[in-house]
């Protein structure tokens, strides 16, 4: 890749800010070139990717590096992240006595944890190195694959166990943060967003991959053998430990930015961008939990091994969310992508009452690209919320984009949790109705709720914000 000046319209995919989330600049930048700045340990001491000399004598190079070796190991966090998704359903035929609410909380918990690891993720990666800690973070995904192809050879396993065995996939839910906040360092500003698009759409696809590979990879031969969900990842991150060890760097002289965060928690617009993210990302990462046990106990008989079709349409949405949003305003397309929530919840209401699995299926593909597309939208809206009115003052725009990059730590770690949320509510609509319609309109609600608020506070007219194309 070569150094462009600035485009605006890499803002889409993941807001471009001086900072990481939740970090400041390195040291001091240097004109060197970046051949032989290393030390001991792969320790970077001096990255300037700003300084054109630095960066085409050799600093686009390890960055792009970085980057592969980044996205293989998020990749990999995703997919132990959505495990259980996939295994949860065959339980049941291995030989598991579970009721649907026990079900649902074994998709539920691992969002749960992810959500919450976010953000001391986040904070790994100023104290302990990039590189360190992606190695740390992929080893660390050798627990819940072990755990998992232990305990389902075993139906006796009591739910608690299960639970717990469920509970730590949420180790791959971290990886999102600390990656993101790495490659953050490693681009110069006029990069960044496609650096870290590329690397956040890398993570998401692993939602719909494991979906699609894992029920092939257990069905092999005669029977089911669900340990292998779990043994064939073991590999998998040793190797992305072994890369990260080998090709990755650690950049000395960043720090965490604890300030940044404690600006974006005073700042009313972080909380409400927060809930708009739940909505979008939160509905994404909740309805791929569950489509899979979704189908195959509303519409028992039918095939449901094509699911993964949801989660891969609605990763590969994402960045569409944010092109489209630097034409016409990220707030304008966050309310197209609830209004399309809000119509595909509609359908899937209808695909129930009518007992149809085509209708319920194509109504489910609705929510996934709509929840895709407004994941790169909100995101987008970001960095403009705190941008309106700052751009004629350096050092009011210097603190406006630490804000921002407070945010998107914040916004990233709230949205996760939709992953624990939707999931509990089926189970909850399931359990005290028989159906999952009062779910479907409480979802319903709620996208309508968060439309009007999206457009009252971002897009109406004579909104000050209306006039800075948030």
């Amino acid at each position: 890749m070569s150094a462009p000046a600035h485009d605006p319209r890499l803002d889409s995919a993941v807001p471009p800010t001086p900072t990481s989330p939740t970090a400041t600049d390195p040291t001091p930048p240097t004109t060197k070139p970046a051949r032989g700045e290393h030390r001991s340990g792969r320790w970077i001491e001096h990255w300037d990717p700003e300084d054109p000399t630095f960066w085409h004598g050799g600093g686009r190079a390890i960055a792009r590096r970085n980057l592969v070796i980044s996205v293989l190991a998020e990749f990999l966090g995703f997919c132990v992240w959505a495990l259980w998704s996939v295994v949860v359903p065959l339980l049941a035929a291995h030989g598991f006595a579970l009721t649907l609410d026990e079900q649902f909380w074994l998709i539920a918990v691992p969002s749960l944890v992810g959500a919450t690891l976010r953000i001391p993720y986040t904070f790994a990666v100023p104290r302990f190195g990039g590189r360190n800690w992606t190695v740390v973070s992929a080893l660390l995904l050798l627990v819940p694959c072990t755990a998992l192809s232990v305990v389902v050879q075993h139906p006796d396993t009591s739910f608690g166990v299960l639970l717990l065995c469920a509970a730590l996939a949420g180790l791959g839910g971290g990886n999102f943060a600390s990656s993101m906040t790495n490659i953050s360092f490693f681009y110069p500003e006029a990069e960044k967003g496609r650096a870290l698009g590329l690397n956040a759409a890398g993570g998401n696809l692993g939602t719909g991959i494991v979906q699609l590979v894992v029920p092939a990879v257990v069905t092999i031969g005669a029977g089911v053998h669900l340990e292998r969900a779990g043994l064939m990842f073991v590999p998998l991150a040793v190797l992305a430990a072994v890369l990260a060890w080998r090709g990755m760097d650690n950049l000395a002289g960043i720090r965490a930015d604890y300030g940044a965060y404690a600006a974006a928690a005073r700042a009313p617009h972080t909380w409400i961008i927060s809930v708009l993210y739940l909505g979008t990302f939160g509905s994404f990462i909740g309805y791929a939990g569950v489509f899979p046990t979704l189908l195959r106990t509303q519409f028992p008989g039918h095939p449901g091994w094509f699911a993964f079709l949801g989660a891969l349409l609605g990763a590969l949405a994402r960045p569409l969310g944010g092109i489209v949003a630097d034409r016409v305003g990220g707030s304008r397309v966050t309310i197209a992508s609830f209004v399309a929530l809000a119509v595909g919840a509609v359908l899937a209401i209808r695909g129930l009452h009518d007992h149809s699995f085509a209708a319920f299926f194509v109504a489910f593909l609705v929510l996934f690209l709509a929840a895709g597309t407004g994941n790169g939208a909100t995101y987008r809206m970001i960095p403009a919320v705190f941008r309106a009115g700052a751009s004629d003052d350096p050092r009011r725009l210097a603190t406006a984009r630490k804000t921002a990059a407070g945010c998107i730590g914040i916004a990233g770690a709230v949205g996760a949790y939709g992953g624990f949320l939707v999931p509990r509510g089926f189970a909850f609509s399931q359990t005290h109705s028989g159906s999952l319609v009062p779910a479907l309109w409480v979802f319903l609600a709620v996208y309508l709720a968060m439309a009007t608020v999206t457009y009252a506070g971002y897009a109406a007219p004579r909104r000050s914000l209306a006039d800075e194309s948030v």
